[in-house]
């Protein structure tokens, strides 16, 4: 039973999927289901600050402007009216912080990105 057990976890763990009568399989009186992990949202290894949020680089994110003004108002520095900066691949799924993976985002198109991440 233990065996079975670990051999899901890791099958799931891995992104397998496993069939629901293996799930669902009976060893006692009572049926158990066996559910997948719940994933973190506090990935291991990236950097946060005091209120858990992720860490940014701010020199990162000066020569992003530098090499990208805002595309509201052409300016190098300062805010960026109707438009935020965005990591092409996010930094919680390993993406650098850096301007190779920066671009600039509309407001709008950014909360409809963050619901998917």
């Amino acid at each position: 039973m233990i065996r079975t057990f670990l051999a899901m976890l890791l099958a799931l763990s891995l992104g397998a999927v496993v069939p629901a009568e293996a799930r669902t399989q009976s060893h006692s009186p009572k049926s158990h289901s066996v559910a997948a992990p719940k994933a973190s949202k506090a990935v291991l290894g990236v950097k946060r600050d005091a209120n858990g949020k992720i860490a940014r680089s701010s020199s990162a994110k000066n020569a992003f402007k530098k090499q990208q003004p805002c595309p509201a108002n052409g300016n190098s520095k300062g805010a960026c009216p109707g438009f935020v900066i965005d990591h092409i691949k996010p930094l919680k799924r390993g993406g650098a912080d850096a301007p190779s993976n920066m671009q600039w985002q509309t407001k709008e198109a950014a909360k409809t990105k963050d619901k998917v991440e």
